[in-house]
């Protein structure tokens, strides 16, 4: 069966047409399919791209790829291991399922199969519900019910992009849990939080661990003016302020509180971030 041109699985050849239609089943020509330029995912593992065209050379693509239409040609919206592999095993059609939509369903659509199947890195899962967030206005909790997740799992995911870039360089290689990585948003040090993110790397800590350390750094004096030395842990009510405010601003806030008042800080990451919390607080 390595001959096989054809991007059918058994059964499926008698079930899907072969011309070109703009909506519904059809084999479509492989070089005909474009990869989505919104496409979240933006690493695939070779060698599991190699078993999955063992596969497709043994018993064709059992599940049709699914594409919108583009003139003659067409754009990926999910199926893009498949897409790859089939050109692997040396297909030169597969099935595919063509539909209708514009760009915010064709991202929203790629977004849900692979958080589904678990196959976007916690990066690419935070630049794509951005991109949703921004380029398409969708509130956070229209995303969370998009992808079946609450509104606090979409805004802490979001938040891991405001990490530094040395912190998201261990996120994306996978020394660095997501776990890990959501507890260092806690600090406002950039340079302690990437301190604190390597000793994790090194000693193998556990997202407790690292926890403790953010809380220990965060422990702040009592009032404005006080000794450095004279530290003591901030009231339950601010702190529950804080994790509220952050969480609806999708932003570090950080309350300073003494006798005198006090100041709310928001940190932001660049203007179109800072326009994002502006447009948050709006409405």
């Amino acid at each position: 069966m390595a001959g096989r041109k054809s991007g059918l699985g058994r059964g499926l050849e008698a079930l899907i047409p072969t011309t070109h239609p703009s909506a519904g089943y059809a084999v479509i020509q492989l070089d005909s399919v474009f990869p989505n330029p919104q496409q979240p995912r933006s690493h695939f593992d070779d060698a599991g791209l190699e078993g999955m065209a063992a596969s497709i050379r043994s018993v064709g693509v059992l599940q049709p790829i699914v594409v919108r239409a583009d003139g003659e040609n067409y754009i990926l919206v999910a199926g893009e291991r498949r897409c790859r592999a089939a050109r692997l095993a040396g297909l030169t059609e597969i099935p595919a399922v063509i539909r209708e939509g514009d760009d915010e369903s064709s991202l929203t659509e790629a977004l849900i199969e692979n958080v589904q199947r678990e196959e976007l890195s916690p990066l690419e899962e935070a630049a794509a519900y951005d991109q949703l967030l921004g380029k398409y206005a969708m509130t956070h909790e229209a995303i969370g019910q998009a992808v079946g997740k609450s509104r606090s799992a979409v805004t802490n995911t979001i938040r891991l992009l405001q990490l530094p870039p040395d912190i998201q360089a261990l996120l994306k290689s996978g020394d660095l849990s997501a776990g890990h990585a959501r507890a260092l948003l806690g600090l406002e040090d950039t340079a302690y939080s990437v301190h604190i993110a390597n000793r994790a790397v090194a000693d193998g800590w556990s997202v407790r661990q690292v926890e403790d350390a953010v809380r220990a750094r965060n422990v702040k004096p009592e009032r404005e003016g006080s000794s450095i030395g004279s530290r003591t842990p901030r009231p339950a009510a601010i702190i529950e302020l804080e994790e509220r405010l952050t969480e609806h601003l999708a932003a570090n806030v950080d309350i300073a509180y003494g006798r005198k008042g006090g100041r709310i800080s928001v940190r932001f990451a660049d203007l179109d971030d800072l326009e994002r919390i502006y447009k948050t607080l709006l409405g």
